[in-house]
């Protein structure tokens, strides 16, 4: 299988402009007219509304723009210091399994955390990946919210490296009560994004295959 190409963008990135550059690619990828893709950005502070989303866990509406949005899941916060990874991979070619898919998306985001000492942990009915705080309820890290359309998936995962947490205020975060967020730096990891980037790059590779840079097909919206 060729290898994904792996996009990296260096300056916050607007959502709409991200989600047509993902539909264009996901139909070319369809098409056999593109390679498979990930493609790594900040957003500025946004909340998105996936498909299982209750109105009530909006509880700030005023205090980001709202964007709808055709990925599974629900509330979730997207702002500077968190990784979002878009993943557009075509699972008919992969294996059709869509739970499979979203495992490895956790696997991922667990391998790459224990490369920085970090033991995140799948929850049973909880989608994404957790971390046990002690004496305290468990805290998200990492979450997952993905969308397939003719078995090319796209969105995909974000990693709270250094965002600022309290903006998780405004929403019920992924519809889950009781328990909190955190981050790298919360944990008292002060790492950068590119060293995050890094660790990211190789474990998708141990786990989906070899990368390449990407080209210049998305320069517009990046």
């Amino acid at each position: 299988m060729p290898p994904v190409e792996w996009k990296i963008s260096d300056k916050l990135v607007d959502y709409p402009p991200v989600v047509a550059a993902m539909e264009h690619r996901v139909a070319a990828i369809r098409a056999g007219e593109a390679a498979e893709l990930v493609w790594l950005v900040e957003h500025p502070p946004i909340y998105t509304r996936g498909t299982s989303a209750d109105e009530g866990e909006l509880i700030e509406p005023d205090r980001f723009p709202v964007y709808e949005t055709g990925r599974g899941g629900r509330y979730t916060y997207h702002g500077p210091g968190q990784r979002v990874a878009y993943v557009m991979l075509d699972l008919k070619r992969r294996g059709p399994d869509l739970r499979a898919f979203v495992r490895d998306l956790e696997r991922w985001m667990i391998d790459t955390l224990a490369d920085f000492g970090v033991r995140a942990e799948r929850r049973d009915g909880r989608v994404g990946v957790w971390v046990a705080r002690d004496g305290r309820s468990d805290a998200k890290i990492g979450a997952i919210g993905v969308r397939v359309r003719h078995w090319v998936s796209y969105h995909g995962i974000s990693l709270n490296v250094e965002p600022d947490l309290g903006h998780y205020a405004g929403i019920v975060p992924c519809g889950v009560r009781g328990h909190g967020v955190t981050s790298l730096v919360d944990l008292g990891l002060p790492l950068t994004m590119a060293e995050v980037d890094a660790a990211l790059r190789t474990r998708f590779e141990a786990i989906f295959g070899p990368t390449a840079d990407a080209g210049a097909a998305l320069a517009k919206a990046s």
